[in-house]
């Protein structure tokens, strides 16, 4: 019930045209007994010679087989186009969902890995596409195809219609059976997937380590058995789908060849009960084996989507599962406003983080240059996101500018801050809207600041390159330097750096660092985290980070 509902959620937005295109399918498929009327009427007066008459006229039957066989055509063409825009209106939709809730997450508690969710957004959200243009309207003929055809059957033969009605339900009840193994087959695969991803970047953020480390061979071992195991679950979906099909087909074909023998020997006059009190007739005959296969057919389709439906509860599930974790939602709401005045002081007063570091009471000063030092892990990152209202502390307070800093408050906190991160990372548009981020400012100074106008002359577009989300074209260090021209852009109160001159080359850092010391000349607040102890040195104070609550 649970997982139903989960998948009604998702079509809320366009329940209304859903249930118009499964009316539009239904009617394109009722003109196919039309159809096959025409056909048998037109054999069935062939084989009697009782060709004349306008309802007995070749030509116009033709004629009017080929009309309804054009609407026919178009109706099932104008409900693909209109099934397909649906699918793409709900997946577009959960899509912007999912990278407008992580971009106000924050990182602390987050409980499914930036792997998973980006796998979940990118790929699995396709997994819905079959179910939402093929379930529905394969549901919606299943309930009113067969039933008419039914009715037509018995109507020309009660024999007729005891084949259809007894060979019909082995169709469903089977399905059932089947879907249950689906369902789960499907789930499995899907976390695996997930999985699969959060080690893929899990690694790709440890690869200096691992080459330095010389485990590359573990780590390809690793991904080689658990790519195996994506494997062997991938194929267990598809010899159920594969062994859910030949089954069905074998129903339907031996539904068919029933029908098929009764109206042979029915014709032939070997078999003279079936029908009510009539002999069946060529027309009536031929009318019964073309409605046949039409019969199945809705019930095959909606046993093909029933895998679907399956691959979609599994996303369904998965979306719930993402949107119900307990990952803290990033303080503010990302809004432009006017700063936060007072001076541009910093307090962390018995803060405790969500993961249970105890981080030193300190207060900074306006204009104050300090060091973060510590062992890895020891919650200098995570001292630097307090102090950036990215995180809120699980215990204690945090004082900026005079004032505890809340979710209130993180918005006009945030616009006095320049933010250096340890890893660099850039919007899919040009440098300069990597560098200014919409804002207005001198950006010509925040370069030269950051020592990185030389690495825009270089560029063949200088600030009009595209560098895409991995930085292409800029080396480590460029790259570096390009996060402090964003820091320092705009004349920010208070730059907070996070390893700012980790794994550079001595004359890159350098020049990182005198960036950083010339903004604090300036009176900026200055806040690093870094193991790098010549420029902790260089700072007014350090402060030491490390312990457990």
């Amino acid at each position: 019930m649970a997982k139903t509902h989960n998948l009604d959620r998702l079509i809320v937005p366009v329940r209304a045209p859903m249930r118009w295109l499964a009316a539009l399918s239904v009617a394109g498929n009722l003109i196919w007994p039309v159809q096959a009327a025409l056909v048998a009427g037109a054999i069935g007066a062939a084989v009697s010679g009782a060709v004349g008459g306008a309802l007995a006229d070749p030509a116009l039957m033709v004629a009017g087989y080929v009309a309804l066989g054009l609407v026919r055509a178009g109706i099932g063409l104008l409900a693909d186009r209109k099934a397909q825009g649906l699918a793409e209106t709900v997946i577009s939709g959960l899509r912007a969902g999912i990278v407008d809730q992580e971009a106000c997450r924050s990182q602390q508690g987050a409980g499914v890995g930036a792997g998973a969710v980006a796998a979940l957004a990118a790929e699995k959200l396709e997994a819905l596409t079959p179910w939402l243009v093929r379930y529905a309207p394969a549901r919606a003929r299943v309930m009113v195809v067969p039933l008419v055809i039914l009715a037509l059957a018995f109507w020309f033969s009660w024999a007729a219609g005891l084949i259809l009605l007894i060979s019909g339900p082995l169709i469903p009840v089977f399905m059932a059976l089947v879907g249950l193994a689906a369902k789960e087959a499907s789930a499995r695969q899907m976390a695996e997937i997930g999985s699969l991803n959060d080690l893929l970047v899990d690694r790709l953020g440890a690869l200096l380590d691992i080459r330095l480390l010389g485990a590359s061979h573990a780590v390809e071992a690793g991904f080689a058995a658990q790519a195996g195991d994506l494997r062997a679950r991938t194929m267990a979906v598809l010899r159920l789908a594969f062994l859910s099909s030949t089954v069905l087909e074998l129903f339907a074909a031996i539904g068919v060849a029933m029908m098929a023998v009764f109206v042979g020997f029915s014709l032939l006059g070997e078999l003279s009960f079936g029908t009510w009190g009539v002999p069946l007739s060529p027309a009536a005959g031929i009318f019964l084996l073309l409605l046949a296969p039409d019969f199945y057919q809705p019930l095959r389709d909606l046993a093909a989507a029933w895998h679907d439906k399956a691959a979609a509860e599994a996303v369904a599930d998965e979306l719930a599962d993402w949107r119900n974790q307990d990952g803290a939602a990033l303080p503010g709401q990302g809004a432009r406003v006017p700063p936060l005045g007072g001076p541009a002081t910093i307090a962390l007063t018995g803060c405790v983080t969500g993961h249970g570091l105890r981080l030193p009471d300190m207060a900074i000063a306006a204009g104050e240059a300090v060091a973060l030092v510590g062992p890895s892990g020891a919650g200098k990152t995570s001292a630097l996101r307090l102090m950036a209202a990215l995180d809120l502390p699980a215990k204690g307070r945090v004082r900026v500018a005079g004032q505890d800093l809340t979710p209130d408050l993180a918005d006009v906190w945030r616009a006095r801050i320049g933010w250096m991160p340890q890893r660099a990372s850039f919007l899919n548009t040009s440098l300069r809207g990597n560098v200014t981020l919409g804002r207005a400012g001198d950006i010509g100074a925040a370069m030269k600041a950051a020592a990185a106008q030389a690495v825009v002359d270089r560029l063949p577009r200088g600030l009009g390159t595209i560098l895409g989300e991995t930085g292409g074209g800029l080396s480590g260090g460029e790259a570096r330097r390009m996060t402090l021209a964003r820091a320092l852009f705009g004349a920010p109160d208070v730059i907070l750096a996070d390893e700012p001159t980790a794994d550079l080359d001595a004359q890159t850092a350098d020049a990182v660092a005198e960036g950083l010391l010339a903004a604090r000349a300036r009176g900026v607040t200055l806040v690093i985290a870094t193991h790098d102890m010549d420029l902790a040195q260089r700072m007014d104070r350090i402060i030491r980070i490390g312990g457990r609550a």
